[in-house]
């Protein structure tokens, strides 16, 4: 297999880890703005905050299965995520202000569910570029992954 081959299946399979924290975040996000009736701007907020909870937990959770110290997870988490959930953020919530009525359309709303997804989409293609980069430099998911490699050898050493 090529290299780039496999670099790039790493980059996707971190982009798509991302892809659902953010998802998760985001939705939870703008369904309690929407139904709260918040502004754009504090829907958004929620949305953000959550979506990097839930990036960040997601990340965390294997890694605190394997005993890993909860500060040193969120360490590698916060290592590993920050640059990719952000660029997803913005893209995600970029297209979600420029499409016309998708922020005040009602839960019930199509507009609300086809902007949401095709949002998310584009995000995650806007944040492949920034995963394969940072993989291919063993940054970002590339330390979360040299670390279940580690925890997994040790484990075989036992």
């Amino acid at each position: 297999m090529r290299p780039d081959a496999n670099l790039n299946r790493t980059a996707w399979s971190a982009t798509v880890h991302c892809l659902t924290g953010c998802a998760i975040g985001e939705v939870a996000g703008m369904v309690v703005g929407t139904w709260l009736s918040w502004s754009n701007a504090a829907t958004v907020v929620l949305s953000v905050a959550l979506a990097f909870f839930f990036g960040y937990a997601l990340t965390m959770r294997p890694l605190l299965a394997t005993g890993m110290a909860p500060r040193r997870a969120a360490a590698l988490a916060f290592a590993s995520d920050t640059a990719s959930i952000a660029t997803m953020e913005v893209v995600d919530n970029l297209v979600m202000l420029l499409i016309p009525g998708a922020m005040s359309a009602g839960l019930s709303s199509a507009t609300f569910w086809i902007s949401l997804p095709i949002s998310l989409a584009l995000a995650a293609f806007a944040a492949f570029p920034v995963n394969r980069w940072l993989i291919g430099r063993g940054m970002g998911h590339a330390a979360v992954h040299a670390m279940h490699e580690h925890r997994h050898h040790e484990g075989h050493k036992r």
